[in-house]
């Protein structure tokens, strides 16, 4: 999968509100202007892949405490190059969690959004506010794995949440509202 592969597949993402038609025209317009969004050197927004990692029966998420945002969240990262979204959001997903068995339960891309980083020191360094184009997919997890590895750098615990307990745990108001709910939605429908 290339970049153009990539544009291809948002182009056909049929969007499931408002919120995600306006950062799917954001996202194309960004790839019309800029060619290197697959990387972090692109310094006002660049491509991340995040997963809704859910038990076979859709009644928990898996979730990871972040520690520059210091809020239970999803997981995910940054393209670091890699087109093919889906393979960073799996690589992430087993690296910050330890989970080595994953089944894609929905084809294709779950959701998409553009998100907001606010200004933060990561590895000893300043990295200036910018935005994640980002890609969510749908992953099935066995929850009997063991899922309680930490990955240092970037989390401290890890845990599976009842669906209706996200919103509860997350500390990051917009996040909530606009995204984790609205995950919650379409889970129902897959």
């Amino acid at each position: 999968m290339d970049k153009h592969d990539l544009r291809r597949e948002i182009e056909k993402y049929e969007p499931y509100n408002e919120q995600e038609e306006k950062d799917k025209e954001l996202m194309l317009k960004y790839m019309d202007t800029f060619d290197n969004l697959l990387v972090r050197e692109n310094e006002l927004a660049h491509f991340t892949a995040s997963i809704w990692a859910v038990n076979k029966e859709k009644t928990k998420v898996l979730m990871v405490y972040h520690n520059i945002y210091q809020a239970w969240t999803w997981t995910g990262g940054h393209s670091d190059g890699e087109a093919d979204l889906l393979k960073v959001a799996i690589k992430e997903l087993k690296e910050e969690t330890g989970v080595q068995k994953v089944k894609v339960r929905k084809e294709g891309i779950f959701s998409l959004e553009a998100l907001t980083v606010d200004g933060h020191i990561k590895r000893g360094k300043y990295v200036s506010s910018h935005i994640h184009l980002n890609l969510t997919f749908l992953l099935e997890v066995d929850e009997k794995q063991e899922v309680l590895h930490k990955k240092k750098d970037e989390n401290s615990a890890v845990k599976w949440v009842p669906i209706e307990k996200v919103n509860e745990i997350s500390t990051e108001e917009w996040i909530k509202k606009k995204i984790y709910s609205k995950l919650n939605e379409k889970l129902k429908d897959n």
